[in-house]
């Protein structure tokens, strides 16, 4: 397992900041799909609690928290935001989510 990392990101056309995390996600291990709800992303939730009944659990518990805040941050640059932290720690996020 591994750490979380809080990268920088702000809203192009509000101007609004805030977070996007990188790395393994806790929050989801501990929190599941009410991770996703809370972020206002109620059909990805939706999707999480399907696919967590197939598996028995085994999607949240084994595969999502490595997957999820990759996915979430994704989402995020893809709909309106930028990221506006060092340039060091922009590039990393672009290493890891763009290749």
């Amino acid at each position: 397992m591994g750490r979380q990392d809080a990268i920088k990101i702000k809203h192009q056309e509000t101007g609004l900041e805030s977070s996007c995390y990188i790395g393994y996600s806790w929050t989801y291990f501990l929190f599941g799909i009410f991770v996703p709800v809370c972020r206002g992303e109620n059909k990805i939730a939706l999707i999480h609690v399907i696919l967590s009944v197939l598996t028995l659990g085994l999607f949240q518990f084994a595969l999502m928290p490595f997957l999820y805040n990759k996915q979430h941050g994704m989402r995020l640059l893809t709909g309106g935001w930028s990221l506006s932290d060092v340039e060091e720690r922009n590039n990393l996020v672009r290493e890891l989510y763009f290749g």
